[in-house]
């Protein structure tokens, strides 16, 4: 009695391996990893924060800027509208810029820069489906600071 038992859990063990391994076979193939092109140009950007040194400013900053909307094309341009406030009513509403990536795309370069005292180039942090995290170095006051920015959609 005790064969049999050993017997058939023996085989029901391995028809459960030999199911759940055909599942995985026959299952919809994993998706595929998108481009970091694919990703940022997936739709447009919104700001979402602002740390500086690693504390958030953002309750520094004016509407009229954290509403901007930053929108970038797989052929390398892109978009920076002043949402629904313009900080300066004669600003135009939207600017364009041209993008690409740099250094084994953990550089992100912008042909205008995005911040006051800042430069083109940002570090890419992290691009994920929603998220877009990129930093640099500023000039505030004559002190150079760590700025990092979160974009969302």
């Amino acid at each position: 009695m005790k064969k049999r038992l050993l017997l058939f859990s023996s085989i029901l063990i391995l028809v459960s391996m030999l199911h759940i391994n055909c599942s995985k076979e026959n299952g919809s193939a994993p998706p595929t990893s998108k481009t970091k092109t694919e990703l940022i140009a997936k739709a447009t950007w919104k700001f979402s924060d602002a740390k500086v040194n690693g504390t958030s400013v953002s309750s520094f900053l004016q509407s009229c800027q954290k509403d901007n909307i930053l929108t970038f094309h797989s052929a390398g341009t892109g978009t920076a509208d002043e949402g629904a406030t313009k900080c300066d009513p004669s600003d135009p509403q939207t600017s364009p810029f041209t993008w690409n990536f740099q250094t084994n795309e953990t550089i992100l370069f912008v042909s205008t820069p995005f911040f006051s005292g800042g430069s083109s180039t940002f570090t890419l942090v992290s691009l994920t489906e929603t998220e877009l995290i990129i930093s640099q170095n500023i000039n505030v006051s004559g002190s150079t600071q760590n700025a990092v920015i979160t974009f969302v959609h």
